[in-house]
């Protein structure tokens, strides 16, 4: 009986350690699957819609833009003028240039606002892993944040969706103004024939 007694009590504070380690395996397992360029993977640990949410009202440099949206029952000029202004196109980084592999990756890594201009993963002897810092730590929702060499930092915040399902569903950028997209790079036909021709 007492070694039934122990097992369970082991598998009680495995349960426990597992409950509440969770979110933190969540956020090494997107930074691996990124790493990875495993697109599939990260849809099963970012909840996209979410996020971008969390992101448009960030990149738009406007502060009002984060507040909740007015209801058009109580203010129906601000609910329609907020409807507006979330239609126009913004200037900068747009929230999918955060949540390809290789920015999701920096995102990890504490890039902030730069990891938009990451278009591939950098080699593993080119990374820097710093490890996330706990925030916050409830029994729904956890949020980690990492830091830079400035001390800037990007917060992740987790959402219990199952026992141990967590899964991303806000990126808070570090304060400032994110980096103008870079140009496209010119066709390779276009540059030759520039080239050829004068």
């Amino acid at each position: 009986m007492k070694i039934i007694g122990r097992l369970v009590l082991a598998a009680i504070i495995v349960a426990v350690i597992s409950f509440f380690a969770a979110p933190g395996v969540a956020f090494f397992a997107i930074r691996s699957a990124a790493d990875a360029n495993d697109a599939a993977a990260l849809s099963r640990l970012i909840d996209y819609t979410a996020v971008r949410q969390s992101l448009r009202p960030q990149l738009t440099g406007n502060p009002a833009a984060q507040a909740p949206a007015p209801s058009f029952l109580e203010d129906p000029i601000g609910a329609v003028r907020r409807q507006f202004e979330q239609a126009v196109p913004a200037l900068g980084p747009t929230p999918d240039t955060y949540l390809t592999p290789a920015a999701v990756g920096a995102l990890t890594r504490g890039e902030g606002r730069y990891a938009s201009q990451r278009t591939a993963v950098p080699g593993a002897e080119q990374r820097r892993d710093p490890f996330p810092e706990p925030v916050f730590w409830g029994v729904n929702r956890a949020r980690m944040a990492v830091t830079d060499e400035g001390g800037s930092k990007t917060v992740f915040t987790f959402e219990r969706r199952g026992p141990f399902d967590w899964r991303l569903v806000h990126i808070g950028l570090p304060e400032g103004v994110s980096p103008a997209a870079r140009p496209a790079p010119a066709p390779v036909a276009a540059l030759s024939a520039s080239k050829n021709g004068g």
